[in-house]
């Protein structure tokens, strides 16, 4: 199997790449991205002779295109919504399968802070997204979207979780990124940087579509606000959750559930600082004047900050992941829980982050290059991966030392 990673330069892009080069079913890995001298340096990091490097602007419809058709199937993971959008559009038109980790649901795109997002003229973004849709469906294209963490991880076991009901109500995901328990106090908002922060800010000041009552409704970022306790997998921490845009894709292929949103884990105090910069102005991206030039604040705030989150020398992240999944089950009320505490591979140089976001990206990319995944058109993760494939999925991530705890509760 021939597997292209796409942004495979990047910090997803060169995990995955690594994952599927372990992987025996595959003999080849193409990564393809702008930056010549970083696509060497993961090159010469994996090692092996599975690497192929494309250096190229991926904005080139006929280069990309040429290159989609040299590949068995392909792996997307390009954060910026622009060009992420333009490779699915590519991979569609050259018959291409894929797998993407960007987070939305690329049949109803996200309509605040598109990145550059185009749009064809008269169409609507919730009518481009369907476009795609069909447009795959006539070729017989699979786009697995959004599978990584959040999203991926969190629909997939959710998914699983609702099947196991007779009856389902609420999906509720609780899932985010974090420093260890050891090094969370020597960073700014107990937090450290393991992928985009302009997203994570992002993230942070728009509203989300959450259902609520049976009803599709928009709330603002970092409401519901929620402290627990994650006390499983050997572990006792107190963390807190809000709120945030995900799992979008269950407003649509779960529309039977009552209740459905995903929040954001941190650390006790981050959401306290977060709040403190949203009301001074510090989060917004409306530029101001300052002197004789004009600045969005939101750009002086992550300039000022990124170089004090990010990990230092030995420092690891983690990800934790608590979703619960409720309905009825034989006649009385049920839940089903799933808990994840991931840290990071120091040893190899793979953050949690990574691992918990391009592993199952890889996994599900081989699985669709098998021919596993028979749906066609934009297939969302719960729908993808279930039945024989949750259960491969769940086994391969052990072999990566990942463990996903399942509860069965009847009340």
């Amino acid at each position: 199997m021939k597997v292209l990673c796409v942004g495979g330069a990047g910090k997803q892009g060169r995990n995955a790449a690594w994952h599927l080069a372990k992987n025996p079913a595959v003999s080849t890995v193409g990564i393809a991205d702008r930056d010549e001298m970083r696509l060497k340096e993961v090159a010469e990091w994996i090692g092996g002779d599975k690497i192929r490097t494309h250096a190229q602007d991926l904005l080139d419809r006929s280069a990309t295109e040429g290159l989609l058709r040299e590949y068995d199937v392909a792996l997307n993971t390009l954060p910026n919504r622009r060009v992420s959008y333009r490779v699915i559009q590519m991979a569609i038109e050259t018959g291409t399968n894929l797998v993407d980790i960007l987070e939305e649901y690329h049949r109803r795109p996200d309509p605040y802070e598109m990145e550059g997002l185009e749009i064809p003229a008269g169409m609507s973004v919730a009518e481009f997204g369907e476009s795609l849709h069909e447009q795959a469906m006539e070729k017989g294209v699979t786009i697995l979207d959004g599978m990584g963490f959040a999203p991926g991880l969190t629909n997939v076991t959710l998914g699983e979780g609702l099947r196991k009901l007779d009856g389902a109500e609420a999906a509720v995901a609780r899932c985010g990124g974090i420093p260890n328990a050891e090094c969370a106090s020597s960073h700014p908002l107990s937090y450290m940087i393991t992928w985009a922060f302009g997203h994570v800010l992002r993230e942070y000041m728009l509203m989300t579509e959450v259902l609520k009552d049976g009803k599709r409704i928009e709330v603002p970022a970092l409401t519901e606000y929620e402290r627990f306790r994650f006390d499983r997998l050997g572990l006792d921490h107190e963390l807190e959750c809000a709120i945030t845009p995900g799992m979008p894709s269950f407003m649509y292929t779960r529309a039977e559930l009552k209740e459905c949103h995903e929040k954001t884990v941190r650390w006790p105090g981050h959401y306290e600082g977060i709040r403190c910069l949203k009301e001074c102005g510090l989060l917004e991206t409306e530029p101001l004047r300052v002197g004789d030039v004009k600045v969005a604040p939101r750009d002086v705030t992550e300039a000022a900050v990124t170089p004090r989150m990010q990990p230092c020398e030995d420092e690891r992240d983690a990800c934790v992941m608590w979703n619960t999944a409720r309905g009825t089950k034989d006649g009385r009320p049920a839940r089903v829980e799933y808990y994840m505490w991931e840290e990071a591979d120091n040893e190899v140089g793979i953050s949690a982050m990574s691992r918990v976001t391009a592993f199952p990206a890889a996994i599900s990319t081989v699985m669709l290059g098998r021919g596993d995944i028979k749906e066609k058109g934009i297939v969302a993760p719960e729908d993808g991966i279930a039945g024989p494939l949750y259960a491969e999925m769940l086994e391969e991530l052990n072999k990566d030392g990942i463990a996903i705890r399942e509860e069965v509760h009847t009340d």
